[in-house]
């Protein structure tokens, strides 16, 4: 490979909007690995949902780029579909609750299942990649970035979930990628924003937030994505993603799969790294495949630019080149072991995970939670008509009773006489009402089981996965 095939096979970018012709031009022009298919991306059909078939025909269009060269292994397409608030795609493939539900249910068996499911229905659609899942381990609500996208509170729920969830996606033809190493859970800064800084020592990281990551190496995960925090103990002011300290202790791990960065173009990085720098400046330290370059031509050149300078060594970019191409003659000649699926498919499975999970933090644990009717507030339109919905089907009126007040992504604490957490559960701890439930999503399977719990009809089997104020871990019904 030439100099500039190598330095193509090292950036996954993006593109705006849902024409993907410009950006087939630039994959097989500068040799590209592939692409991440955004939320911008994805084509809708006139109920503005996906529509699969031209879905799939763009990202056909993207790996026939990415092959354009003559290379005999496949492109990688990939996609941010965690479920819960990060899931690019929506209705008809199924909708998933927040990844903490897994840890509320506590379900390794059903977790694998989840991986398989979302993999299978992403398969057919021409996606390779999901980044996918979140190991980091959450301290609560000082987290202001991962929140319920993290499995569990628990180092070592928050490991064995994470194998599972990325074994389940292997089995469909999906590769994951376990993230954000050296651990986003514990820092108390967004890293779309600003640069998050980690104050904890090696041992204390060891103890907690790498603990996921040694049982995915262990277990074999083929990439592990690294974030945007800076770790002092490791490389005061560098970001993660490009510090060749950070990469030396996760292949001290014994890691020998594909490090790939986090979004490039987030501000953590950008404020610090003008132009083409980062791309340079991530390889150089270890990465071996760099994601979302803001301008992914300016960083092929300062690539190219950096290795005929002196700035960059030939021998890295090849290690780099040669772990990503490496990966994907595997990912080709691998075939899955589960079928693809069509959208939608998983939704029972889905609700079989919130059934799970539902978490009764306050409250009684047998028998209704409600008279025959209720009242509901919060949420948005569509979580209040869920409710009613899945409400009226479990046998509960609407318009009186007890008001169930929900609380979404971010929401403030709630009164009324139940209160109902969507997503993480930390405003229960401040919330007035006397019954407070972890849901853990806003699904309509997941409001069937909010349902179920509250006309007594089925029993609250979720516990928490991280303490919520004076809650600890664990808190739920027996």
């Amino acid at each position: 490979m030439t100099v500039e095939q190598k330095a193509g096979q090292v950036l996954m970018p993006f593109f705006t909007g849902a024409d993907a012709t410009a950006h087939a031009a630039t994959i097989e022009r500068l040799h590209l690995a592939g692409s991440i298919i955004m939320g911008d991306n994805v084509p809708v059909d006139a109920r503005k949902q996906v529509d699969p078939a031209a879905m799939a025909a763009t990202t056909a269009r993207l790996a026939a780029a990415a092959r354009a060269d003559g290379r005999t292994w496949p492109g990688l397409i990939g996609v941010d579909q965690e479920g819960g608030v990060v899931s690019r795609l929506g209705a008809p493939l199924t909708e998933w609750p927040a990844p903490m539900s897994y840890g509320a249910g506590g379900d390794a068996a059903l977790t694998k299942d989840a991986g398989r499911a979302v993999a299978s229905e992403l398969a057919p659609l021409g996606f390779n990649v999901d980044f996918a899942p979140d190991t980091d381990v959450t301290i609560g609500p000082a987290d202001p970035t991962i929140g319920a996208r993290s499995m569990s509170g628990n180092p070592d729920t928050a490991g064995a979930l994470g194998v599972a969830f990325s074994q389940g996606m292997q089995e469909a033809g999906v590769l994951p990628a376990v993230k954000h190493f050296p651990g986003h859970g514990s820092v108390t800064v967004d890293s779309h924003q600003d640069l998050p800084v980690q104050p904890a020592t090696v041992a204390d990281l060891e103890a907690r937030d790498w603990k996921p990551f040694r049982a995915a190496v262990a277990a074999g995960v083929p990439m592990v994505m690294t974030g945007h925090i800076a770790v002092p103990a490791l490389e005061p002011g560098v970001p993660a993603s490009l510090s060749a300290h950070t990469y030396a202790a996760l292949r001290g791990m014994g890691f020998k799969g594909v490090a790939v960065t986090d979004a490039l173009n987030m501000g953590a990085v950008q404020k610090q790294y003008p132009e083409g720098s980062a791309a340079v400046a991530a390889l150089a330290a270890g990465a071996d495949l760099l994601l979302m370059p803001t301008d992914v031509g300016q960083a092929h050149a300062s690539i190219v630019g950096a290795v005929a300078g002196g700035r960059l060594s030939p021998a890295r970019l090849d290690e780099a080149a040669q772990r990503v191409v490496t990966m994907m003659v595997w990912r080709g000649r691998t075939p899955a072991s589960f079928p693809g699926s069509p959208p939608g498919s998983g939704q029972d499975l889905s609700a079989r995970v919130s059934a799970a999970a539902v978490t009764v933090v306050a409250g009684p644990c047998s028998g209704p939670l409600v008279p025959g009717a209720v009242q509901v507030s919060g949420g948005s339109p569509q979580d209040r008509a869920r409710f009613e919905a899945a409400a009226a089907r479990a046998g509960l009126a609407i318009g009186g009773g007890p008001v169930v007040s929900l609380i979404g992504y971010g929401g403030a604490p709630a009164g009324g006489d139940i209160a109902v957490a969507l997503d993480a559960p930390w405003p229960l701890q401040d919330s007035a009402a006397p019954v407070k439930v972890a849901l853990y999503g806003r699904s309509a399977g997941a409001f069937d089981a909010l349902a179920a719990v509250l006309a007594g009809k089925a029993t609250a089997r979720g516990k928490l996965p991280a303490a919520v104020g004076s809650f600890p871990a664990g808190t739920g019904c027996p």
